[in-house]
């Protein structure tokens, strides 16, 4: 059988997408599609789309259509919106998905989108962990639809274009925990100094992670990641959990860059962010450490950080011999 070949939809696709969309929605409870009363755009979806000004996209394999989406403007934010990405069962995990969104995501961008966004059913458990993937995270509130199926929608976004550091909420924490734990996972891999020595079991990394989103969820942390051309490769934590007497202070921990994105601004745009945050909270003095001779500690001397001092053999390497760590410290002006 013939690979699924991508292709501008038309109106005269309606019966095809009807049937997808209506076969995706039965594999849930609940879930009814009522076309007429609710949907009627899809009797003419791409027409819907243009006068939108945006785009859609068939996904057609010997002459039936085997997947779906579409892309438009919203008004504000410079962002667009994704919809209607849906794929028949028996091509998913063909990597059907990610050209249709890899399609949209390219148009999108192409058109000055600076930011993605996209609504999902709380229900389509496969698709948030698809979206999470792609780097999206969860943001803002559930929305309720008044239909018939009872639908409750989660918002998820990512920033598009360029370098972009943001903090994650106990919500958007929780979605990014799938990338978040490849990150951790690669980067012990490469060496980093990050309590754990290769190689790092995932279902450790995603515990680890899970207990992180509960910091940012008490308060206690922030959560900082970077996307770079709308991929997340970059993380630090701001951890705010300090003494009682020393609630000036907060310790940066975990900074990691995916090894491929290094040497790009990250880790620097990272630690701005950071000292940008610790003005917004009124904290005023940062501490961290590091493996000595790290790349780590170059860029924080190139920061202005001061070097407090050096416990010799105070970890181990990936190679398991004893390397020295230095702590660093940083005044930040309110």
């Amino acid at each position: 059988m013939s690979a699924p070949s991508l292709r501008p939809g038309r109106d005269d696709d309606a019966a095809g997408f009807i049937a997808l969309i209506e076969a995706c929605w039965s594999e849930f409870p609940g879930c009814i599609l009522d076309v007429d009363g609710e949907l009627p755009e899809l009797r003419a979806l791409a027409t819907y789309f243009a006068e939108a000004g945006g785009m859609l996209w068939a996904a057609e394999q010997e002459g039936r259509i085997v997947g779906m989406a579409a892309t438009r403007p919203m008004q504000h934010d410079q962002a667009w919106e994704i919809c209607k990405v849906y794929v028949a069962k028996e091509c998913r995990g063909t990597g059907l998905a990610h050209r249709l969104l890899d399609t949209a995501e390219r148009h999108a961008r192409a058109q000055g989108a600076q930011r993605l966004v996209l609504w999902t059913d709380t229900r389509f458990e496969a698709a948030h962990r698809f979206y999470e993937k792609r780097g999206f995270v969860r943001q803002g509130s559930i929305r309720i639809l008044d239909d018939i199926s009872n639908s409750l929608e989660f918002r998820y976004a990512k920033p598009l274009v360029g370098l972009v550091v943001e903090a994650l909420d106990a919500a958007a924490a929780a979605s990014a925990e799938g990338t978040l734990t490849r990150l951790l996972v690669d980067c012990v891999a490469d060496g980093a100094s990050l309590t754990w020595l290769p190689p790092l079991p995932p279902a450790t990394a995603q515990a680890y992670w899970k207990s992180v989103s509960s910091q940012v969820a008490l308060g206690k942390a922030v959560l900082l990641v970077a996307w770079l051309e709308g991929e997340m490769v970059g993380t630090v934590q701001l951890v705010l959990d300090t003494p009682q007497n020393q609630p000036h202070v907060a310790e940066v921990q975990k900074l990691m860059v995916r090894p491929e994105a290094r040497r790009r601004g990250v880790g620097r745009a990272l630690m701005r962010r950071v000292e940008q945050t610790m003005r917004g909270i009124g904290r005023r003095m940062l501490i961290l450490d590091t493996r000595k001779g790290s790349a780590a500690a170059q860029l924080y001397r190139s920061m202005g950080w001061t070097e407090l001092g050096t416990i010799p053999g105070f970890e181990l390497g990936p190679d398991r011999s004893p390397a020295d760590v230095v702590y660093f410290w940083k005044a930040v002006a309110g």
